[in-house]
């Protein structure tokens, strides 16, 4: 018993209440966000799209999704958390409830970018909250928390959808839009405004002008973070575009391809609670390092793979890299942004993501094509050279970090973004 409540404690204590209203708020958007998961499929079967038209319907809410980050970022920072995260929320449960009706599909694809817009505003927003509300020590278990709710949402989103589409594309809808304003309702209730307003700081400007969204952009040490991140990035976006692909030429039906994302699914569900223990004890980077090379492995073992066990133990692989990965590169994140800019800074991290979803069908799809089964070699040379990246870079993020946090004891001034 005391050894189950120290793991808790290690896990899970000494995090402030209104991070565990955002959390709940997170996991509650996220279980009810699966109308999305299945918009293809209602394009063509109940609106008679033809698949390229559903595709570029499906594009336009990536497009608006990669607005909407870091339209959520300046908002953040300028109205608050609480003011984006609810202004968001709203909107998006009434864009799906306009969607569960509208039959034009010229106004679909126009809701369907507003609700990319609206989807995606609310990441950098959660995000600056959790750092504003928790203390720095315990930032890597509050994020861990955080990746640990979001794929257990989306789990219970996959399952929900399957049941609700089977049923009523229009309650699918309408049901996504109830879960938004349940999640908007307990933030309206129970997470107040995170954001410090101080007084206008002296900066150090960027060719003389106010901090901005132009200084994440142009900051040296965090664009490469940024750049090892979207490495990351394609890799774990090879299971939901090339790897369904290369499972077929291997003569493994769909079932087979379910099955390896259930199992990745179910270990992070099972074992993310367990990993801010077992990576507490190192540097960051190395533990980054450590995780972009296991994933690498994993997926460079694809090479060889030709049934359905081999891909499982490769999913394993990959999986835990993926697990050891996001508190860290979550921390890093947080802690590379001035206070100042926190949101916007998440913003430009998490234009990684929309970019990466394009990069890894759009490149991997040739690469499979001209390059068969070495495809997966060239993914795990990119997972090799993130690994080196880390440890390269690690050292002066190290630096700029320590000069943030003295900058930061120094009223009226924003750290150095060089």
């Amino acid at each position: 018993m005391r050894g189950l409540r120290r793991w808790w404690d290690d896990t899970a204590g000494g995090l402030p209440a209104t991070f565990w209203y955002l959390w709940s708020g997170l996991l509650i958007n996220r279980a009810g966000a699966f109308a999305l998961l299945f918009l293809s499929l209602y394009l063509t079967a109940a609106r008679g799209a033809p698949p390229s038209l559903a595709g570029l319907v499906v594009g336009a809410y990536g497009i608006g999704g990669a607005a909407g980050t870091l339209l959520g970022g300046v908002l953040a920072d300028r109205w608050g958390r609480r003011a984006t995260l609810l202004a968001a929320h709203v909107a998006a449960a009434g864009l799906m409830a306009a969607l569960a009706f509208t039959t034009h599909l010229a106004v679909i694809a126009v809701l369907a970018t507003l609700v990319g817009v609206a989807h995606s505003m609310p990441s950098p927003a959660f995000v600056a909250a959790i750092v504003d509300v928790v203390p720095e020590a315990r930032r890597s278990r509050a994020f861990n928390l955080q990746f640990w709710a979001f794929n257990l949402g989306m789990a219970v989103a996959s399952l929900l959808a399957g049941i609700l589409a089977e049923a009523s594309f229009t309650a699918l809808f309408l049901v996504d839009a109830g879960a938004t304003l349940a999640a908007a309702v307990v933030i309206a209730l129970k997470v107040p405004e995170t954001l410090t307003r101080r007084p206008a700081p002296t900066p150090r400007a960027v060719a003389g002008r106010r901090p901005g969204l132009h200084t994440a952009l142009t900051d040296r040490t965090f664009l490469v973070f940024v750049g090892l991140t979207f490495l990351l990035a394609v890799l774990t976006m090879q299971t939901s575009t090339i790897m369904p692909l290369a499972m077929r030429e291997d003569g493994l039906r769909p079932s087979a391809y379910g099955l390896v994302v259930a199992l990745g699914g179910a270990l992070i569900v099972v074992g993310q609670l367990f990993v801010p223990r077992l990576i507490e004890p190192y540097r960051k980077s190395s533990v980054l390092a450590v995780s972009t090379g296991l994933m690498a492995l994993g997926f460079g073992a694809l090479t060889v793979a030709d049934g359905l066990l081999l891909y499982l133990g490769a999913a394993v692989v990959w999986t835990v890299g993926q697990m050891l990965a996001a508190p860290p590169n979550a921390q890093i994140n947080a802690d590379l942004a001035p206070p100042e800019l926190r949101a916007r800074y998440q913003s430009v991290f998490y234009l990684t993501f929309p970019a990466a979803s394009f990069v890894a069908p759009a490149l991997g799809g040739l690469s499979l094509e001209h390059l068969g089964e070495r495809h997966w070699l060239v993914v795990g040379a990119l997972g090799l050279l993130a690994a080196a990246g880390h440890l390269l870079a690690g050292p002066r993020r190290e630096r700029r970090v320590a000069a943030l946090r003295a900058a930061a004891r120094r009223p009226g001034t924003v750290g150095s973004t060089r």
